[in-house]
């Protein structure tokens, strides 16, 4: 089980990724904006397609969520607008780091409101090595 979760997380990634790498050529073409309102019409299209053919796209409980949950979809606007900004002008590893550095933060901070405070040291670690990860990638010479 965990291992088939793992395989997802990490195909999960690597889509994330090349969606990243495609959307940035796109938005070369034309805008970040442009090429993000394109990059969630056709994933809107392919989840309809997939909804379809599965089905459940739309249980009964889907509207007992808190309206605040449903921030997600606009979260992920600006994800993919500001990745495709970024990705042309820092490039891919960069831009990946950075989001990296950001995620892992935001699953600290997360876990901290919701543990009360009780971090664990491999967690605090884990952001910490990233965050270094992150410095050190700055110190490459500048061209």
């Amino acid at each position: 089980m965990m291992a088939s979760a793992i395989l997802l997380a990490l195909i999960g990634g690597l889509c994330v990724s090349l969606s990243r790498q495609l959307n940035g050529r796109l938005s070369l073409s034309t805008t970040p904006m442009v090429s993000s309102f394109w990059n969630h019409l056709v994933g809107f299209l392919a989840l309809c397609t997939i909804g379809a053919i599965v089905g459940g796209l739309i249980p009964p409980s889907a509207f007992s969520a808190p309206p605040y949950a449903y921030l997600g979809g606009a979260m992920g606007v600006i994800f993919v607008a500001a990745g495709n900004w970024l990705i042309v002008r820092i490039g891919a590893v960069a831009t990946a780091v950075f989001t990296i550095a950001g995620q892992m933060i935001s699953g600290v901070a997360t876990d901290f409101v919701h543990t009360a405070g009780r971090i664990g040291w491999p967690s605090l670690l884990g952001a910490t090595l990233i965050l270094a990860g992150v410095a050190l990638s700055q110190l490459r010479p500048r061209t």
